[in-house]
Parts: C-alpha cells; structure tokens; sequence
C-alpha cells in the first residue's frame, strides 16, 4: 500500500477525531471529499517535489487569507497522522497597513492550540514612501515581507519558509512572465533562497484556488483581505486571472491540463539554446567534415 492509498485508509470520518484547525467542520459527505482531496494533493506535492527532510522546522507564513488557512489546516493534518515529520511555526507578518485587524490572527492560533509567532514591521509606510500615489505597491510590500520572513525563518531555526500559493497562482505568475516578463518561468514549488541557507516551500502546488475558497468558508475561518492598501484593482495579475477565469468558464478542466504543461516541458520543442542543444542536432551518418559552421555572408 503506498503513502496516499494508505492516507485514505486511515481519514476518519467522526468530527471529534480531527485536529482543532478542523473544529466546527461540516459532516457533509462534500466536506469530507473536499478534506480528502486537499490531504491527497498537498501530501503528492510534497512527495514529488521531495520538501521533507525529517525533523526540520519549517515557518508557515499566514496572511489571514484562504489560502494560508487551508495550508496551515492541511499541513497540521498532515503531521498531526505522522506523515509530515517536520515541527510547524505559524507566522504573520503585521506589515502596518492602516485598518489590518491585530488581533484577529493571535486571537485564532491561541484557540485552536497553533504554535506562532506575530511580527509586526511597518513596511506599508516604506512602500508609500517610494511608489507614487495609484502605483503598484505589491511588488515592493513582497521584497519587504519576503525578507522579513526570511530573517524570522533563521530566528527561529526554521530550514524552510512555506507559502500558500496554489495552482492558479502558479499559473497566473506564468502568464504574466509570458505576456510581460518574456520568458517561461513561474512559481517554483521548492526553491534555495539566494543566500543558499533557506528552501521556499509551496506544498498546495496541485490545489485549485475554488478548493481553499470552500474549504475555508465551510470552516468558517476569519478571512483578512488582501486589499487593505488600496492597491489591488488594475494589477495584471487580475487582469491574467479573468482571461483564466473566461478560457475555465468555456473549457471546464482547461486550468488542470495547462498546469499538467508545466509539468511536461519538452526543451527540443522550444527555442532555448541554452536548453536544448540545436548547434549539435544533426541526421545520423553525416560526416564530420559536414559539421563545420558554413560561411553564412555577410558585409
């Protein structure tokens, strides 16, 4: 029996046998599906992507958004069965955005038992300092929290920073590398910070944002909006996430098949030198002599 198969074996089904994230959680047979498949998927990411080295610490950023919720809920399920045998610290980072609720978040992880830390850094006056009033904060507020957290992460010990991100925002960051950055990249699912000394973990790399937004409402767990700033509206980002949204509404299943091709790259069938070799790529049985680079002209 393989991990997941045996994930599944033993998922109980009575609410007093889950952990205190899951308190209050539906007995719906949709529930219990939904649960399932958020344990299949982030467990899979977290295999196939090889995240775990036993007895590490990791430091679970939670924005009081959907998808840290879920993460965080998953991640607790996950060691809470002995299959994830790391030590988890939640974290948020209160970035001093004016009407950001304090409390809300210490207030949640006391009761439901969660080891955390609260960090409060004013980055918010920093970026509106250096963009100008209606510029694009978002950038900037990540480097800042980014670096933050990374110096949080050696603090306390921890070998990975671990973020919500999900499919979608995997597929968004593509899109927009594709459309204004020029180039095929996107979210990484396990990355080494630039200092060599910390991994960036994106365990709900396979979950579809629809699957955090129920689960977390089903929960019913005090959602934080990400638009405090006043800076969201307009980004491309939103405007990658309607396109996505539109080619979804038109082609159900169209967002699991593009994600799958970020997983199937074929570098002979692109056109990265750097990638691929095509300078070498000749017919079998041409001689040696014929390899030579031609004299192409020229003034």
């Amino acid at each position: 029996m393989n991990e997941l198969t045996e994930l599944d074996s033993h998922t109980p089904d009575s609410a007093d046998e889950i952990h205190e994230l899951f308190r209050g959680a539906p007995s719906t047979t949709s529930f219990r599906k939904l649960r399932k498949r958020l344990v299949r998927e982030t467990r899979a990411a977290i295999e196939d992507f090889g995240m775990i080295r036993p007895g590490d610490r990791w430091l679970v950023c939670l924005s009081g958004g959907k998808d840290s919720y879920t993460l965080l809920a998953i991640l607790h399920e996950l060691q809470w069965r002995g299959l994830l045998p790391v030590e988890l610290l939640a974290c948020n980072l209160d970035q001093g955005q004016p009407g950001f609720p304090a409390t809300v978040l210490p207030e949640f992880l006391s009761d439901r038992g969660v080891a955390h830390r609260i960090e409060y850094q004013d980055t918010y006056s920093i970026v509106t300092d250096k963009i100008a009033p209606g510029g694009t904060m978002c950038s900037l507020c990540s480097r800042l929290r980014r670096g933050n957290l990374y110096r949080i992460a050696r603090e306390e010990g921890c070998s990975a920073v671990v973020l919500g991100h999900h499919r979608d925002d995997m597929l968004e960051t593509f899109f927009m590398n594709l459309f204004h950055g020029g180039r095929l990249a996107t979210m990484p699912p396990k990355l080494l910070n630039e200092d060599g000394d910390l991994l960036v973990l994106r365990p709900l790399a396979y979950v579809a944002e629809a699957d955090c937004e129920k689960f977390a409402r089903d929960l019913n767990y005090p959602i934080i909006p990400c638009d405090l700033c006043g800076s969201q509206e307009g980004l491309q980002r939103a405007q990658v996430k309607r396109l996505l949204d539109e080619w979804e509404a038109r082609s159900p299943g169209r967002r699991q098949v593009m994600f799958r091709a970020l997983m199937n790259t074929r570098p002979s069938h692109l056109a990265d030198p750097k990638l691929f070799d095509f300078a070498g790529l000749w017919p079998a049985g041409v001689p040696a002599s014929e390899l030579g680079v031609p004299d192409l002209g020229g003034d």
